[in-house]
């Protein structure tokens, strides 16, 4: 059937990513009868523009037209579509799981052709993000690729080689998987690929396998890159999911500032635009809050997050931070129940967290069991973040074992390779560590150091609760006859009774527990609570804990 020139107009405003224009041009060609190309140009114009609903119904009407002329690998090819429309705009895993076997038995016993090679990519795209299970999702960019290569697409080879680099990284090959994800996002910035929607998801692919195992330099590169790319072409709306991933690459080395303007930015796009795709955002924006010891949002935001999977271990996390290492362990535990074996860069920091707790719980037996898993993992990958993750877990189950200078070697070895990788928050916490395996051993001093240096990086990131902790160690390792002198005015106008919740604020335990301990009502331990803050001048029991151990408040 001949193309009309509204249609013409149309593709050819796609093209240029003129997306207001392409729609303006499938209406006008729609006013005069429906047509399904003219619907599925409609659709595409208005799913860049986030027009949620003229996207399912341009493409429904569309799929029902094709249907009905009996062109089945056009309406599979939009059902492949209306697949992913259901998970990213209203997060139906059943009704896209629908779409998506329609589209299968649809194809079945056609000639090969480009819609079997989209199918495999998507469906490959959804085994890694939605299931986590990175074979299978190798399997579907297998079959992918060898599609495109006999239909000669080059668009879709690579995006399917993309997808196989990603899947790659996932079980441990991170050095192979990098090198087919470098190549094909050099052949992107080249202009080798031209479909956009498949240029972005390509390099949606490359920060994703980037976040993984923290390859901040690499995703800088090519950040710089994607980013000038995106603009040129209007890449906007894939863009923000690549948004959040770099984000936490920024959190990684630091750049707390940077961090929070991208994820504000994209959580807010995202939960206009692709609202069921908001959870990503906003599970990493929870855990800088908990990085900067803003504890309270943070339990918020990873509420507001679930069921993502990395909202499990966010609150696990959490719990850790507050002391109840059972609760940490169970979600721990949790979280790993859910993630494949095969999958193993998520499986990381859930056995980094898993090993902490247990050792924390007094049970190195199991912590070691979890360590064994963490070591054979960095093996495989031969990464120095993950490395460094089991150097740091290694620390803590020597120190629960009683091996002090075990546990000083591990920790060393782990500060070198966060170093390497320009972790300062990651470097802090493991000094801390040190310092109380130094302490431990009797080396006072150079604990103590550690120490010090520990809360000088800290407070450069603002991470008020390991500031405390750091603080309350050094208090703890230090002699009474050479600790600061308390002069009343390090008080604040703080009553007995307040600094006795303040110090129990600092042992991590919550209201309820504070009210039981004190024989007092709730709200009270509340009120006290609202006057350390005012008296002390902050906005969180972090920071009065901060505060607290600065004034020697603590002792």
């Amino acid at each position: 059937m001949p193309m009309s020139a509204d249609c013409r107009k149309g593709d050819a405003a796609l093209r240029r990513g003129a997306w207001a224009e392409a729609r303006e041009a499938f209406a006008a060609e729609l006013s005069s009868g429906e047509t399904p190309e003219a619907l599925e140009g409609l659709g595409l114009a208005s799913w860049w523009l986030d027009l949620a609903g003229d996207v399912f119904d341009s493409r429904e009407r569309a799929y029902r037209l094709f249907v009905d002329r009996n062109d089945r690998s056009s309406a599979a090819r939009v059902a492949v579509w209306l697949a992913w429309d259901s998970l990213a705009f209203r997060g139906e895993t059943a009704v896209a799981n629908g779409w998506l076997r329609r589209a299968r038995r649809l194809l079945d016993g056609l000639p090969e052709c480009s819609e079997h090679a989209w199918l495999e990519l998507r469906e490959g795209a959804l085994a890694l993000f939605e299931d986590g299970e990175p074979d299978r999702a190798n399997d579907h960019a297998a079959r992918g690729i060898r599609v495109a290569q006999g239909i000669g697409s080059k668009d879709l080879e690579l995006l399917g080689r993309a997808l196989q680099g990603l899947a790659l990284v996932a079980t441990g090959a991170v050095a192979e998987g990098m090198c087919g994800l470098d190549e094909v996002n050099a052949a992107v910035v080249a202009g080798e690929m031209t479909d956009r929607v498949l240029i972005g998801l390509a390099c949606c692919h490359m920060i994703a396998a980037c976040d993984r195992v923290r390859d901040y330099d690499r995703a800088l590169q090519w950040c710089a890159r994607f980013k000038a790319f995106g603009a040129a072409w209007g890449l906007r709306p894939l863009f923000a999911v690549c948004r959040t991933q770099y984000a936490s690459l920024c959190v990684w080395r630091g750049m707390w500032n940077e961090a929070e303007e991208e994820l504000a930015a994209a959580t807010e796009e995202l939960a206009v635009s692709r609202p069921a795709m908001a959870a990503d955002g906003m599970v990493r924006l929870a855990e800088l809050r908990r990085r900067q010891g803003r504890l309270v949002e943070a339990e918020d935001l990873f509420a507001r997050a679930e069921p993502h999977v990395l909202a499990l271990l966010g609150q696990a996390e959490l719990a850790f931070d507050r002391g109840d290492v059972e609760a940490a362990e169970d979600q721990a535990a949790r979280y790993l129940r859910r993630v494949v074996t095969r999958n193993r860069t998520d499986r990381v920091a859930g056995l980094d967290l898993l090993v902490r707790a247990r050792a924390r719980a007094g049970d190195p037996e199991g912590a070691r069991i979890g360590l064994a898993e963490l070591n054979a993992i960095a093996t495989v990958t031969k990464t120095p973040s993950l490395h460094a993750a089991a150097r740091f877990a290694a620390g803590h189950v020597a120190l629960a074992g009683g091996d002090a200078g075990e546990a000083q070697r591990s920790f060393e070895d782990a500060i070198d390779l966060f170093l390497e990788c320009g972790a300062p928050y990651e470097v802090a916490r493991v000094r801390i560590e040190l310092a109380r395996a130094l302490g431990t051993r009797g080396r006072v001093g150079a604990a103590v150091r550690e120490a010090r240096q520990a809360i000088e990086s800290l407070q450069e990131l603002g991470a008020e609760l390991e500031i405390s902790r750091a603080q309350a160690l050094i208090e703890s390792l230090t002699p009474p006859a050479v600790s600061p002198v308390r002069h009343d005015g390090a008080r604040a106008g703080l009553t007995n009774r307040e600094i006795e919740v303040l110090r129990l604020v600092a042992a991590d335990l919550k209201s309820q527990v504070i009210a039981s301990r004190l024989s007092l009502s709730e709200h009270t331990v509340h009120r006290h609570i609202a006057n350390i803050f005012h008296k002390l001048s902050v906005s969180s029991r972090a920071a009065a804990v901060a505060q607290a151990a600065r004034r020697d408040l603590l002792g």
